[in-house]
């Protein structure tokens, strides 16, 4: 339809207008920033003021004043200060455990700390277990050199871990030897010789001898062995160790030091890290015995930043001290929200349930998505301010061997377990478990064995004298007193303080990794409030 000449020059003023508007507008939005010869981009201006979380700050044409600059350097400590906290855990964790070992007079790699009467709550000892019998020591590369780890035949999981808790080797069931027993030689790092040393170990014939070879990241090594119950017992494991672990530098293999036992059961010590300013000194210690190679060049430069450096020592101005005092503070803070209530993907082990898995990701390296996300720093937060002990045996599947882990620290409702309200937990009948399962309770300040009138917080399927329903579950009761009829299936808990508890399976079956068990949730009885 042919357009009549009114409208047809009605459209073209309308299009010229429109031309003219959006020339308008284009000179506008070209027009030079005050100060410029050409527009800037708005989001790359900083502001004369910006209002922040940490207050007002001021700058000049971009620059910040000096009481700004004071201010934001302060700042800057305190973010290094906390992420120095959460990424040195797995250092001091060691190093509390080593210092816990001292505490016992246990300074010596031939000088064993063994829980020959099992572990109480007497030691402060983050979520050890009531179930096995731990035999505990350090190695000194740095001093001794070369040092050989004789393993009994029938020695339960047990592994190795360098300084930064990270793993070097396993031993026993899970190990190269299979529960066979065998000689292990952990080389250290600054090693020159012919040998080869792959994390994990690797079989070498030295003099006729066999071993097992594994080179060391570290000097400081922790050596922890478990050995099983017995009839519901730790003796014939106790004796085990006394009569067939022996470790001595390779140097003296024809004339090896005697091995020495210290009985840390019942005994109070201290083996966890500090969550003060003492942190920094405990971990400055760690960076200042090990090797320059222990840790990335990122991590050396984390804790550099706050002053803790190889060969320098760590002496921060009051000033600083007062701010990384602020640091810990967050940090601590920071790690127990991580822990009691983890936010990270995969944490949950079933939809809707208190249980969680400590190692998030089902990597013992903490790599996310195989390493395609890198490093899963929560997930490794997470697992060291509550556990130790970091071994492929506890992450991967491994049926009917190794150990596999769930934490519960809120009930089926989502809220903390309190001490002074009771609960009930149903184990349902068939656990998946060839050696045994248990249930031990923990104190979330310390992260240990909860101190009662009871000797062992824990039920062990071994060990405790249980009472079974008709259909083969068994009903845990935890409380500030049992209930009526159930003392031998109850787990003493303390008024006004919180707990946790983890399930342990040694030598999980295919039901636990698929799912298809599955342990309850623990339920409050409100009957009993």
């Amino acid at each position: 339809m042919m357009k009549k000449p009114t409208q047809t020059l009605i459209c073209v003023a309308a299009a010229t207008l429109a031309a003219a508007a959006c020339a308008v507008t284009t000179a506008q939005e070209n027009k030079p920033t005050p100060g410029y010869n050409y527009k800037i981009p708005q989001k790359i201006m900083t502001p004369d003021e910006v209002e922040t979380s940490i207050g007002r700050l001021e700058f000049f044409d971009g620059m910040p004043t000096e009481e700004t600059v004071d201010k934001l350097y302060d700042h800057l400590l305190k973010m290094r200060g906390v992420e120095t906290f959460l990424n040195g855990i797995p250092a001091t964790s060691i190093e509390g455990l080593r210092l816990g070992h001292i505490e016992l007079g246990i300074e010596s790699s031939n000088h064993a700390m063994l829980f020959d009467e099992l572990m109480d709550s007497a030691g402060l000892f983050l979520t050890g277990n009531t179930d096995t019998v731990y035999c505990s020591l350090f190695l000194n590369l740095k001093r001794d050199g070369a040092t050989v780890v004789e393993i009994p035949a029938s020695c339960g999981p047990g592994t190795v871990n360098d300084a930064y808790f990270r793993f070097v080797v396993d031993m026993g069931i899970p190990g190269p030897d299979r529960g066979q027993g065998g000689k292990y030689l952990i080389l250290p790092p600054d090693y020159e010789g012919d040998l080869h040393g792959p994390i994990g170990g690797e079989k070498a014939t030295i003099d006729g001898v066999d071993y097992f070879v594994v080179r060391s990241p570290s000097f400081v090594n922790w050596v922890i062995l478990r050995g099983f119950l017995v009839d519901g017992k730790p003796d014939a494991s106790a004796e085990m160790f006394r009569n067939g672990l022996k470790v001595y530098p390779l140097a003296r293999k024809t004339n090896p030091p005697e091995m020495r036992f210290t009985s840390a059961s019942g005994v109070p010590f201290n083996t966890i890290h500090a969550n003060n300013f003492k942190f920094y000194e405990e971990l400055h210690t760690v960076i200042e015995r090990e090797p320059i190679g222990l840790l990335d060049p990122e991590l050396r430069g984390l804790f550099a930043s706050v002053g803790i450096q190889k060969g320098q020592p760590f002496e921060p101005t009051d000033h600083e001290k007062k701010i990384l005092t602020d640091a810990v503070a967050i940090g601590n803070a920071t790690a127990r929200a991580i822990s009691f209530r983890p936010r990270l993907e995969g944490a949950d082990i079933y939809p809707d349930s208190a249980w969680k898995t400590a190692f998030v990701g089902g990597s013992y390296e903490w790599l996310k998505d195989r390493g395609d996300g890198g490093r899963n720093l929560d997930a490794r937060t997470f697992f060291f301010y509550i556990a130790t002990v970091n071994t492929p045996a506890m992450v991967l599947k491994m049926v009917g061997k190794g150990s596999q882990y769930a934490l519960a620290a809120t009930d089926a409702e989502g809220d903390y377990l309190d001490g002074s309200k009771t609960y009930k937990l149903t184990i349902p009948a068939d656990v998946p478990a060839k050696d045994f399962w248990s249930v031990v309770v923990y104190d979330p300040q310390t992260r240990s064995e909860l101190q009662t009138d009871q000797e062992f917080p824990s039920k062990n399927s071994k060990r405790s004298d249980l009472t079974a329903n008709a259909d083969g579950s068994i009903d845990l009761y935890f409380g500030p007193e049992a209930p009526e009829g159930k003392k031998t299936n109850w787990i003493q808990t303390v008024p006004g303080k919180g707990w946790f508890t983890l399930l342990r399976l040694y030598g999980p079956l295919e039901p636990w990794f698929d799912k298809s068990w599955r342990p309850g949730e623990i339920e409050l009885m409100k009957d009993a409030l």
